[in-house]
């Protein structure tokens, strides 16, 4: 198979050509050197499409969620993107797959496109290349992407740093009264969702989380935070009951999505929040570089530093810093 220059392959994404986007998107998986020109075209040429992130704790029904949210923006005439990040496979190191299975109802719609992405070991709950796939689907014509995150957990708020509208969901019943408290993500979202609404008693979920809300934003006001400087909130964070099986409050999210995006271009929400992303986008791919770089040169030094450490000749504080200082004078003088 003659191979396609991945500058191609941007072109070709540009005029709807999906399997090129799809192509090109595994090549950033891959961190293909020759991609990364194309690539940083591509960031040139995004930025138009409205990133919803989406995350939660396992068992919220975040999936069934997406397919839904996924199906009101359809009956709008939005294309629809969709990076679901997965945990990674312990043996193939893949993205397992599931949430591409649960939404098997959207595959056949041209107008979605969905990409399972492995964490591969990633913190934050973000894969590698999940922004460089968000891009690329932004300059492939979809205007509306869709992150979806593995479960959270203390660490794994990332994509509060990355999206334009978080959405955060939880759920009655799975054995916390709020799990938003105990995975530390109340403060993240810009709407929270409380899922399966149908239930008896999802109305003491969503009462709570109200409650804690309000204190919230008296402690924000306080502090001179999340408002216009008048004391008055920018945004005042919503709290949606949906339930994925009837359909109900889906529109209801779906408007309140909407009105977020609007605030965001009509204050200085947007300018701060587009500031915040790109500062992250700036530290993950330099770390990105710098990792990759560390580890191409660290491989002419470790084999002997592991064999003095297996003989408990050293231990492992001064042999890493030996590495780091080797690697460091070979790779970065």
């Amino acid at each position: 198979m003659t191979y396609i220059p991945s500058t191609t392959l941007l072109e070709q994404a540009a005029a709807g050509n999906i399997r090129a986007a799809g192509r090109l998107i595994s090549r950033a998986e891959q961190g293909m050197e020759e991609a990364r020109p194309a690539l940083a075209e591509v960031y040139r040429r995004a930025g138009k499409a409205h990133l919803i992130g989406l995350t939660g704790v396992p068992g919220s029904g975040k999936s069934t969620l997406v397919c839904r949210l996924t199906a009101a923006l359809r009956a709008q005439g939005r294309k629809v993107g969709i990076v679901a990040i997965d945990p990674s496979s312990p043996y193939s190191g893949g993205a397992i797959l599931g949430d591409r299975v649960r939404m098997t109802e959207l595959a056949n719609d041209p107008g979605v496109f969905i990409r399972s992405m492995a964490t591969r070991g990633a913190t934050g709950g973000m894969a590698r290349a999940a922004l460089d796939a968000v891009d690329i689907l932004d300059v492939a014509g979809f205007d509306t992407i869709i992150i979806e995150t593995v479960g959270v957990g203390q660490d794994e708020v990332e994509i509060a740093k990355t999206a334009d509208t978080t959405v955060v969901v939880s759920a009655p019943g799975l054995g916390d009264e709020i799990q938003a408290i105990k995975a530390g993500i109340l403060e993240i979202a810009d709407i929270h969702v409380v899922s399966k609404c149908d239930r008896d008693d999802a109305n003491r979920t969503i009462t709570d989380l109200k409650q804690m809300l309000t204190l919230g934003a008296l402690t924000s006001m306080q502090s001179g935070q999340g408002n216009d400087g008048q004391g008055r909130p920018v945004w005042a964070i919503p709290v949606v009951g949906v339930s994925s099986y009837t359909g109900q409050g889906i529109e209801e999210l779906l408007g309140r999505i909407g009105q977020h995006h609007q605030v965001l271009h009509s204050t200085t929400l947007g300018v701060d929040r587009r500031q915040r992303v790109a500062a992250f986008r700036l530290a993950k791919t330099a770390e990105t570089l710098l990792n990759e770089r560390f580890h191409r040169g660290a491989q002419a030094f470790a084999a002997p530093l592991s064999q003095q450490l297996s003989e408990r000749g050293t231990d492992p504080y001064s042999a890493a810093r030996t590495l780091i200082d080797q690697t460091i004078a070979k790779e970065f003088q």
